[in-house]
């Protein structure tokens, strides 16, 4: 650089923490960013691809009220007449039936539980959204914490087939502070009339787009389809070097965007201490497959489906448009199916018509009036690095934001425990790695 003033930084991942941070350095003058994304599209898991002369995510996404950072965004960046808040309702499929469970009312009525299941389910459910103190449950299984609490007939019916869809074989494992966080802010996110959800129309790609645009004009440098190899640090001259096939680049600061075992494996331990390695490569992470198809058939009247079956090959079953409505599709009906599995499953295995075969079977069982033949399009999506695993030792596997390699950053969902992943904990995390750099330039060190 020719200019002390001037700052050098590389953004390493193209999903919504780094168009973030990129966004949010980018406000400054003395700043030059360039940002790398592997594949030829931005948005991550939020990223979408073209249906129906329109936009859609590869991964279902909605947003909830309590998002405040997500929706700030969006209105920064002025589209905030395209956020549509439209009202939602959720089933569960369970022994070949469906029940609605919208309410505390549906709850005193869900009949695969006994009448004195449901109020101790209804009691527990009612003290998790009003406790805040979640420190408590960190050592503590949800599966015994529930089973407990919730009692067998809840776990069976309830909680195991959820634990064991969302987690696969570490579903016994997971930290109770992970499900409060679910409990406690999806319920605090409902209002008296019903959940309402948010959707951008025209797909969350309007979104990703306007960050794009944005980035391009303040002079953002944004190299997609280009994979980062390795990271390493010059201690001669305080720079970074990022390898590429091609060559290499130098950079005075690097945010990594990356799934923690990603990172480890592009700085390897002539960089860093093998111990830090292990804390990185300790965090176990989940893929996820998903099934979107559009139909002439409408299906269901509900919007989320949980498939609370031991036995189905998936966990979830979506009818988007009964969220947004069909008339947004030229009047097709769209749907999701998916699923979280280890990456050694055979679904990252099998071919797309072999998976579909299994899983449309499975469907037709859930509505016997299904009909293939009323598909106009499908589409399969398979995401290794989607959800990482909190289990009861997950506080102490933790990276900090600050690297052992001097000028290099570090923020994805495995720090945002006990909450999930989720675009508004992305945007969130891209806004705290920006401050966090900046404030690190400026010498004030009371931030983390």
């Amino acid at each position: 650089m020719n200019s002390k003033s001037i700052k050098s930084i590389a953004i390493i991942g193209g999903g919504y923490t780094g168009l973030t941070a990129a966004y949010e350095l980018s406000k400054y003058s003395n700043f030059e960013i360039t940002l790398y994304e592997a594949s030829p599209n931005l948005g991550g898991l939020a990223g979408g691809f073209s249906l129906l002369g329109t936009h859609l995510e590869k991964a279902y996404h909605h947003l909830f009220k309590t998002d405040k950072d997500i929706i700030q965004l969006i209105d920064e960046l002025r589209l905030g007449a395209k956020l549509l808040w439209h009202k939602s309702n959720v089933a569960i499929y369970y022994d070949g039936k469906f029940y609605p469970f919208n309410s505390p009312m549906d709850l005193l009525r869900f009949k695969p539980l006994s009448f004195l299941s449901r109020l101790r389910l209804g009691i527990v459910l009612l003290y998790l959204k009003k406790k805040k103190n979640w420190q408590k449950f960190v050592n503590v299984s949800a599966y015994d914490w529930m089973g407990k609490w919730c009692g067998r007939e809840a776990m069976k019916v309830i909680w195991e087939p959820l634990l064991l869809g969302k987690f696969s074989k570490y579903y016994k494992e997971i930290s109770m502070a992970w499900l409060w966080a679910r409990i406690h802010i999806r319920a605090n996110s409902r209002a008296r009339d019903g959940e309402k959800l948010g959707y951008i129309t025209g797909g969350f790609d309007v979104l990703t787009e306007a960050l794009q645009s944005k980035l391009l004009k303040q002079g953002v440098i944004i190299k997609k389809e280009t994979r980062v190899q390795s990271i390493k640090r010059d201690d001669k001259t305080n720079e970074v070097i990022l390898t590429f096939d091609n060559g290499e680049q130098r950079f005075d600061k690097v945010i990594v965007t990356l799934p923690s075992q990603v990172f480890a494996g592009l700085i390897g331990t002539a960089s860093v201490s093998a111990s830090y390695i292990k804390k990185l490569s300790s965090i176990n992470y989940l893929g996820a497959v998903l099934l979107v198809f559009a139909s002439d058939q409408k299906l269901s009247d509900y919007y989320w489906h949980n498939i609370n079956d031991l036995g189905a090959p998936f966990l979830v079953f979506l009818n988007h448009t009964n969220l947004v409505p069909c008339s947004n599709y030229n009047g097709k009906y769209l749907y999701y199916l998916g699923t979280y599995v280890p990456h050694e499953h055979e679904y990252f295995r099998i071919g797309e018509n072999d998976l579909t075969d299994i899983w449309f079977r499975y469907l037709k069982q859930m509505f016997p009036e299904f009909d293939q033949k009323k598909i106009t399009e499908k589409h399969l999506f398979k995401f290794k690095f989607a959800q990482h695993v909190a289990d009861l030792d997950y506080k102490n596997k933790i990276p900090d934001y600050r690297t052992p390699i001097a000028g290099v950053y570090l923020a994805n969902f495995s720090q945002i425990f006990p909450e999930d992943r989720g675009t508004n904990y992305a945007v969130r995390e891209g806004k705290k790695i920006a401050e966090l750099l900046r404030s690190d330039l400026l010498g004030k060190s009371d931030l983390v």
